[in-house]
């Protein structure tokens, strides 16, 4: 009974955060899922669907962190067969890349469609000479397949596809095609997504296991037809994505597909806090620390994992949003949440106060509403705001009187000094 184990969307020198353990933690994840779900299981091969790297363009290191890898891979004797992704993928008119430079070294499969315009067949079995092939025919049994990655001509690509697997020589097994590309319905704002009817070509033409990639979500059609999202969220919004890698064994009833998200992950906790409007710069910083105190308290936010938290702050504010200091409270945050990374989300808007002034309103009325809205809208000045707008209004007339500068300095300090009085009573 063949097994193998289904991985995409690994990004190895995922580098979003600008934080070097962050971008570990991608190799570490990728490590502890093939020592649990592939080496220890002893599966029969692994399946990489797309975008093993992050960038096209790598940094040493991380070409170490493949090769280490696919090095315990191949020496327990477990072929890994690959396909690029959109991330990973050379460019046009380039003849390698990286996954290439892995196949040429024998650390993987790299299973490509043939060039048809300049005359070479679709599918051609592996060459272990070349190192070249677009489809394999492994010991276990099992047919597997590679593709490209063909962005918006993806519907035409699998009609191409699918012609091509019906001149091939017949199967010894289960046939399984690797393919980077998603489907709609499965997350928002995806445009150029398959739909499945687009898929049923290959169903047609004998493809038994549809290993996709690209969507970072796991989803599974159908019984044939499986994506298993990213290993590592790579980014905060994904955190709600159900997500891992397929353990999967070929039965004679059918497919047996186990997604696996018992691994080493980086947590990421989400908070969320709406302000009323009526709080001050001081009420706003407090309550964000009780909010992490709180998820603290409730063992939601462990410190001792370094997780990534990301705090959002919305609903309105009676302030300026450049009176609270993000940066250092930011801070603050993440040494009392011990986050690798905190992210701090500020979007309340400021709260505004709207007073019904009519069309028939005099200049003097309508300056004075102007100076109520701007006063009121303020929680450190609404409760004195109609005495504070007639001071206003009173410094007004003096400078325009023409009135020396002690006199406008003397209104001023007054104005202030009954504020503060207000204060402290």
């Amino acid at each position: 009974m063949p097994r193998f184990l289904h991985i995409a969307d690994i990004h190895l020198g995922f580098d979003r955060y600008d934080n070097k353990v962050r971008t570990q933690d991608f190799f570490y994840t990728l490590m502890d899922v093939v020592e649990r779900y592939a080496i220890a299981p002893q599966v029969d091969f692994v399946l990489v669907a797309g975008d093993l790297f992050e960038h096209r363009n790598l940094q040493p290191n991380i070409l170490n962190q493949a090769q280490a890898v696919l090095s315990l891979l191949k020496d327990a004797g477990i072929p890994v067969l690959a396909i690029e992704g959109n991330h990973d993928n050379r460019p046009y008119g380039v003849n390698t890349s990286w996954l290439r430079y892995l196949a040429d070294w024998e650390m993987l499969y790299l299973l490509e469609p043939g060039d048809v315009a300049r005359g070479e067949p679709f599918y051609s079995p592996w060459d272990a000479e070349t190192k070249h092939g677009g489809y394999i025919d492994l010991p276990c049994g099992v047919r597997v397949l590679g593709s490209s990655w063909y962005g918006s001509t993806a519907p035409r690509a699998i009609e191409q596809i699918a012609a091509a697997i019906g001149e091939l020589p017949p199967a010894p097994g289960p046939t399984v095609l690797l393919f980077h590309h998603g489907l709609e319905g499965q997350i928002a704002r995806y445009q150029g997504a398959l739909r499945y009817g687009d898929l049923l070509p290959l169903k047609q033409a004998g493809v038994d296991y549809l290993a996709l990639g690209h969507i970072h979500k796991n989803y599974e059609i159908e019984g044939w037809v499986f994506n298993p999202g990213s290993l590592e969220a790579n980014s905060i919004d994904e955190a709600r994505f159900e997500r891992g890698a397929y353990l999967v064994d070929i039965c004679p009833d059918g497919i047996r597909a186990e997604l696996k998200r018992d691994y080493r992950q980086r947590p990421i906790v989400r908070l969320r806090q709406t302000l009323r409007g009526s709080e001050t710069v001081e009420d706003v910083q407090q309550t964000a620390i009780a909010l992490v105190q709180q998820a603290i308290s409730l063992g939601q936010l462990q410190p001792d994992t370094q997780p990534i938290v990301e705090l959002r702050l919305e609903g309105e504010v009676g302030f300026e949003r450049t009176e609270l200091d993000v940066r250092s409270l930011q801070q603050q945050l993440q040494s009392l949440s011990n986050a690798l990374i905190f992210l701090l989300k500020f979007e309340a808007d400021v709260r505004t106060f709207e007073s019904p002034v009519g069309e028939e309103a005099s200049r003097d009325q309508v300056e004075r509403e102007v100076f109520l809205d701007l006063l009121t809208a303020n929680s450190t000045y609404k409760n004195r705001a109609p005495a504070l707008a007639q001071g206003l209004i009173d410094l007004k007339n003096r400078q325009i009187e023409g009135r020396p500068e002690p006199d406008l300095y003397e209104l001023v300090q007054s104005l202030l000094t009954s504020e503060n009085s207000e204060r402290r009573d």
